[in-house]
């Protein structure tokens, strides 16, 4: 069965661009002097002077210069190696196939440099987060694709004036609770397309109670602010459903031998177990719980981190249901480019020769398009060159209303939560036919 269930909020601000430009002249033929009389001298006219151009921005926060010739610097920083290189390697491709159907900002060419790997981790995020900002050229990064290394990489970004899109975080901790509060990791320069967390939770909460019918559960996480505020925003809308949570509990992401928690988990008997995290932790608890006394017939769960090829892939994950971004993009176009999702996928395809690998690419290559679209609104050429006002930036992002992107329609909040917030639920019938699975919807949440 799908539901749905909407809430629209919109906030609008409208920009425009002025060029004023003045010309004069005269017509020596025009007029008849008089022999006879002393001609009259007129001064010089003075030369018009050049309008100065109007751009976005303040300054700040201070404004990079772009030599004739050079490129304009923006970053890619996801996790590209690794045991979630699943995930960064989409967000990646999809940021350079943005920047390629983009083109130039005011006749300079965009260029992301080399891709930074946020390896999954707080350590991961804050090393290549220094390096991005020991650039001063560098007026935008694309990621990260990891909640946890956003932690460590979003204060150094901030701090430098700059900003950081990402196309996959969901943490709220990073943007708010959704009811005017920071999150205790948002940072002023933040901003994803990627849903809130608060509203994944949400859906699956409401799908588990009032679909499946279950009144009991039990979640598991690995400490990552992912893993854990999706684990708990689930808890909580579960409760407020009139649900009992079990058990609330985590697990190492090294770790294989899952029997000890999920035998703590069994002790409550759940109907439900949901397990919001990553390979390869994810695939223990999968193949482990159907083995352990009072988990035989709980239903398994699992969201987004879980939802890509490699661990649909394996057999103990038949049957299960997996919450995610709602990514049936059909004819969206992203009203920057002109490129339809189904273009994008097919260039996609034909560049790389293999299917995105998770699901958050049309989420990437948006946030690319807004942070270029906001660079060129704080722009202007200067003496053959480009300046790119950094307050500007941001002030353009923040207006962000009615954005029409491959995912949908993009409006920022006042914490940087820009996205679609549509989520969807799936189940997953056969490992031998994933692609069927992905497109298997039974349920859908549009807050």
């Amino acid at each position: 069965m799908i539901r749905n269930q909407k809430r629209l909020g919109v906030i609008g601000i409208a920009l425009s661009l002025t060029l004023v430009a003045a010309a004069c002249g005269g017509d020596d033929d025009s007029a008849n002097v008089d022999a006879t009389t002393a001609p009259t001298t007129q001064p010089a006219a003075e030369p018009a002077a050049e309008p100065a151009a109007e751009h976005l921005g303040d300054g700040s926060l201070g404004v990079v210069t772009v030599a004739a010739g050079e490129q304009i610097q923006i970053r890619s920083l996801e996790a590209i190696t690794g045991d979630v290189a699943f995930l960064g390697v989409p967000n990646d491709r999809a940021t350079i196939l943005a920047v390629a159907d983009y083109g130039q900002i005011n006749g300079f060419d965009v260029t992301t440099g080399t891709s930074l790997d946020d390896l999954c981790s707080a350590e991961g995020g804050q090393a290549a987060a220094q390096t991005i900002v020991s650039d001063e050229q560098v007026v935008g990064v694309i990621g990260t694709s990891c909640s946890g290394a956003a932690t460590a990489a979003g204060p150094l970004i901030s701090e430098s004036g700059g900003v950081m899109l990402s196309g996959s975080n969901t943490s709220p901790a990073l943007t708010s609770d959704l009811i005017g509060n920071a999150g205790d990791n948002y940072n002023v320069g933040y901003y994803r397309t990627a849903h809130n967390d608060l509203f994944q939770g949400a859906a699956m909460a409401d799908f588990v109670f009032n679909e499946l019918g279950f009144t009991t559960a039990a979640a598991i996480h690995d400490g990552d602010p992912y893993t854990q505020g999706l684990a708990q925003a689930f808890a909580t809308a579960f409760e407020e459903l009139g649900g009992t949570v079990t058990a609330f509990t985590g697990v190492g992401k090294d770790d294989t031998d899952m029997v000890p928690v999920l035998t703590e988990v069994a002790a409550g008997s759940p109907e439900a177990l949901f397990f919001p995290i990553f390979q390869p932790a994810g695939d223990f608890i999968a193949a482990q719980a159907p083995g352990i006394a009072g988990l035989e017939n709980t239903q398994l769960l699992a969201a987004d981190g879980l939802l890509v090829d490699g661990f649909l892939q394996i057999p103990e994950s038949e049957g299960m249901y997996f919450s995610g971004p709602d990514v049936r993009f059909g004819e969206n176009v992203n009203q920057s480019t002109g490129k339809t999702a189904a273009e994008v996928l097919a260039a996609y395809q034909s560049e790389y020769g293999e299917p995105p690998s998770a699901p958050f690419w049309g989420h990437s290559y948006d946030a690319t398009t807004l942070l270029l679209d906001a660079v060129k609104a704080a722009s202007w050429v200067e003496d053959g060159s480009l300046m790119i006002d950094r307050a500007g930036i941001r002030e353009s992002l923040n207006s962000t209303s009615g954005y029409s992107g491959l995912i949908g329609t993009l409006s920022c909040d006042d914490f940087g939560d820009c996205g679609s917030q549509k989520i969807t639920i799936i189940k997953h019938d056969s490992s031998a036919d994933i692609e069927a699975s992905k497109a298997n919807v039974v349920f859908e949440f549009a807050p």
